[in-house]
């Protein structure tokens, strides 16, 4: 499922769910006989792409048949402008299924509020099993509160996606092309536009939906910072001298035509409108056939290597609901499904990366059959997500705001903008 379409839809979908929300959190029933203790049969939602279906039909089949008093009823996510805004009706008719393999991390603080989502903490092993499995990444799936209202499930990890035969045209390496640095990609973009080897070097979409700046401004924040998101603590960091670089160098993309100020239809890359895009490991499948393609890190200012390279990871998680009345179950299911055997499973089938601490240790034979993912393998590692808490959407649509207006059509300063853009956020993430 490629990441931009997904993450479109979230964003009809998050309008409805904040204008319907209700205060509280989520929990289920400790007390002896509560929900929270109860075993039987349970439903879950997985998402309605072709390899996560085939995935989930496998996995409820290999519990069904060990389990016949606990049973899973599995479907696709029901039809809707996105899965956030069924989801978040799910939870305000008291009809959510138990798990969701599908929750975006930028919803979870708003599912949370409305009281839709178990704390996982509250299971006796529970944020053991997650700390575990997911290695330091999970503290920044942690809610304010300290428990964990969804599971890291799988990773996109993007990183910069290029076109083989237009770098050729435009007299590069196509084999091992150094884009580490802001100045040897500034370079190698204008080699392309010089070149009319595609018109345009990179072209991520400049428009001023919030979730935009997931595919431009926070990976290489992530990667500049050493791993920042771009709120921590309650305060934005965005504004610091990395945040500074970052909206820099995009600046000089767009002054200089590297990059377009219009959207383009459909994928800049795939359409080769753009030799490069940042992309996650979806694109490999995506672009079988049509694109000869190689892929970097993201740059950096002074061209960090790429193990110590961050990005943003573009995770999709799991939720278990407060209207499950069998949450023990529901658990047992939940470890069930991201054990090593599943996330094997899941990876085979998706070519997307469960969010192991081990995962190419768990899995070499995988990464040695299938050597274009090992880049994303090694990646997933290093991944950055989007603030938590309930009001992720409105923080990155004004950091997206002062983007648009400060980076992409260039007016202003870019330091005032960043901060007064950084002083609402930290505002909003007070609250």
């Amino acid at each position: 499922m490629k990441v931009r379409l997904r993450v479109m839809a979230a964003a009809v979908g998050l309008g409805l769910v904040l204008a319907s929300c209700s205060g509280g959190g989520g929990g289920g029933s400790a007390a002896p006989g509560g929900a929270l203790e109860a075993r039987g049969p349970i439903s879950i939602w997985y998402s309605n792409n072709e390899q996560e279906v085939a995935w989930g039909k496998a996995m409820v089949e290999a519990w069904n048949s060990a389990h016949p008093e606990e049973k899973i009823e599995g479907q696709e996510i029901p039809a809707g402008k996105s899965s956030e805004e069924v989801i978040g009706a799910a939870i305000t008719a008291g009809t959510a299924p138990c798990l969701v393999f599908n929750t975006a991390p930028s919803a979870v603080g708003q599912f949370q509020r409305q009281g839709g989502l178990v704390n996982l903490a509250t299971f006796p092993d529970g944020a053991a099993y997650i700390e575990t499995r997911t290695g330091e990444a999970a503290q920044q799936y942690k809610a304010d509160d300290g428990g964990y209202y969804q599971l890291p499930w799988k990773a996109n990890p993007v990183m910069i996606f290029y076109n083989k035969d237009m770098f050729e045209k435009a007299g590069l390496d196509a084999e091992k092309p150094d884009l580490s640095t802001y100045d040897l990609f500034l370079a190698a973009a204008r080699k392309i536009k010089e070149s009319k080897a595609a018109k345009y070097a990179i072209n991520p979409a400049p428009t001023s939906e919030f979730f935009q700046t997931q595919f431009d401004f926070i990976p290489l924040y992530a990667a500049e910072s050493g791993g920042k998101q771009i709120v921590a603590d309650g305060k934005a960091t965005f504004n610091d001298a990395a945040g500074l670089a970052v909206a820099d160098f995009w600046k000089t993309i767009y002054a200089e035509g590297l990059a377009g100020k219009e959207p383009v239809q459909g994928d800049a890359f795939g359409t080769k409108v753009s030799a490069m895009s940042i992309v996650g490991p979806w694109a490999i499948a995506a672009y079988k056939g049509g694109v000869d393609w190689g892929a970097v890190p993201v740059p950096t200012s002074t061209g960090k290597p790429a193990a110590e390279t961050y990005t943003f990871g573009d995770a999709k998680n799991v939720g278990l609901y407060t209207a499950c009345k069998n949450q023990a179950t529901a658990w047992d299911v939940l470890k069930f499904a991201t054990s090593e055997e599943q996330d094997g499973s899941l990876l085979t089938k998706t070519g997307q990366m469960p969010m192991r601490a081990d995962l190419q240790q768990a899995y070499p034979d995988f990464f040695t059959e299938n050597p274009a993912y090992t880049q994303f393998g090694d990646q997933a590692a290093r991944v950055v997500e989007a603030p938590g808490g309930p009001h992720t959407v409105e923080m990155l649509q004004i950091l997206r705001d002062a983007y648009t207006r400060a980076v992409v059509s260039g007016e202003g300063d870019l330091q005032q903008a960043l901060n007064e853009a950084a002083d609402k956020v930290t505002a909003l993430a007070g609250q």
